[in-house]
């Protein structure tokens, strides 16, 4: 089957690019042009007519890239042509007449790269990163990846446990040789050593996941004292309702930001205190579990506000901030035990001390953000696998006589799998979907 999708964005732009894959593609370019095939590579001026009536629906540039030479392996081309939505629909109506032709779904062309081996995995993910990277952390995190030093990485890992596993097998298929003693002593120190360097990737505070899917702030802290305000404040807009009426906000609001090139998703949240309404506890308890679950917390207080330091005690100082508002009504009486955290004082409604409230902020941000390789974790699914790879190389370790050779190749089996799933070295089908989906079409 040939696909086809419009591959630069939607919208009104001076260009725009529809690309086409499939071993149909030499019979789309003669029904959509009357000239003959350009040579590979080589960008030409075409004029594009619709093959039916043969009316010119546009004139532009046409690339051809014969496969396997081309992004997906196949033989594929490009159509530039004017950013129109009238073109575009001009032009996908004629090519979706074309027998054997029909319209990519999400990622596919990419998909089709990973099937025919011009790109792995690791790759493949990294291009839906950089597509979607909002700062430039997450670009150079992308690109990063896309250089192939964590492929590198994970696929020399997976060798070493194959020449491993080798000698194992080779054991098990000839039961009446012995392994020499060195071999035998090589196999634990080489197992050994690919588990601590697992381990030291996994030790990485998730700095990579961090930055593709943004550094978590929670704005938590009793009702009425200013919570909406700050995330409205920090985004620059009206996002949250803002109300002097407590208990307004009810659910979770988020806005994502570029703080100093870092990304950041931050959360407004249920202001917390005893209630019987169901809805706000419902709130309250969201509130509760995306403070556990955030990377910092602003804990938001007024003066009068009521003792809030049992609730204090359940967040870690260092993953938190303690924001006293309102800080025009006077916070000389606030209580000592609060004062034993260290808490920054501002107004939101005269604008005071808020740019000290950023400053902190961002340097939680750059403290959490250092990197010391370049070997990067950017989605659960990579830790995952290679948590189960520890896994595995633990439970061959604790075989310290080998005699029970079997097992200890079963266990090397499945440690070399989950490395190699990262990549994509195995049977990957049932992984590919929740992979590719997340593209857009046309890419």
């Amino acid at each position: 089957m040939t696909i086809f999708a419009l591959s630069s964005g939607p919208g009104l732009s001076g260009i725009a690019v529809i690309r086409v894959s499939g071993p149909n593609t030499k019979n789309v370019l003669k029904n959509l042009t009357i000239s003959p095939i350009p040579s590979p590579k080589v960008a030409v001026v075409r004029k594009f007519i619709n093959p039916k009536t043969k009316d010119l629906i546009d004139q532009g540039i046409l690339l051809w890239f014969p496969g396997p030479e081309s992004y997906t392996g196949e033989d594929m081309a490009e159509f530039h042509v004017h950013g129109s939505k009238a073109v575009i629909e001009a032009i996908n109506l004629s090519l979706s007449k074309i027998e054997g032709c029909r319209l990519a779904e999400p990622g596919e062309f990419t998909k089709i790269a990973f099937q025919n081996g011009k790109i792995n995995l690791l790759k493949a993910e990294s291009i839906s990163d950089l597509i979607s990277s909002e700062t430039e952390i997450q670009r150079k995190q992308a690109i990063k990846i896309m250089s192939g030093k964590s492929s590198d990485k994970f696929n020399s890992l997976r060798e070493r446990l194959l020449k491993i596993l080798s000698n194992i097998e080779a054991k098990i298929d000839f039961p009446d040789e012995d392994l020499p003693d060195n071999i035998l002593k090589n196999i634990h120190s080489e197992t050994k050593s690919i588990k601590n360097e697992i381990d030291k990737i996994l030790n990485d505070q998730k700095v990579g996941e961090r930055i593709r899917e943004g550094f978590k702030i929670a704005i938590i802290g009793p009702t009425n004292a200013g919570k909406s305000s700050l995330l409205n404040y920090l985004s620059k807009r009206d996002i949250a309702i803002v109300s002097e009426i407590a208990g307004t906000t009810r659910d979770v609001i988020e806005a994502h930001l570029n703080l100093n090139g870092y990304p950041v998703v931050i959360s407004d949240t249920a202001g917390i205190r005893d209630s019987k309404d169901e809805i706000e506890k419902k709130g309250i308890k969201l509130a509760l579990e995306r403070a556990e679950n955030a990377d910092l917390n602003l804990i938001v207080i007024e003066p009068k506000s009521v003792d809030f330091s049992r609730f204090l005690k359940k967040f870690r100082p260092k993953n938190s901030i303690l924001v006293i508002n309102k800080m025009e009504l006077g916070v000389d009486n606030i209580a000592e035990e609060i004062k034993n955290y260290d808490p920054i004082s501002i107004s939101i409604k005269k604008e005071k001390n808020l740019d000290k409230l950023i400053s902190l902020i961002k340097e939680n941000l750059k403290n959490k953000f250092i990197l010391q390789d370049d070997i990067y974790i950017t989605r659960q699914r990579h830790r995952t696998n290679l948590e189960k790879c520890v896994e595995h190389l633990k439970n061959f370790e604790e075989k310290n006589s080998l005699e029970d050779f079997d097992k200890a190749a079963e266990d090397l089996r499945l440690a070399t799998r989950y490395l190699g799933t990262i990549v994509g070295k195995v049977d990957v089908e049932e992984i590919l979907g929740s992979i590719f989906n997340d593209f857009c079409i046309g890419k």
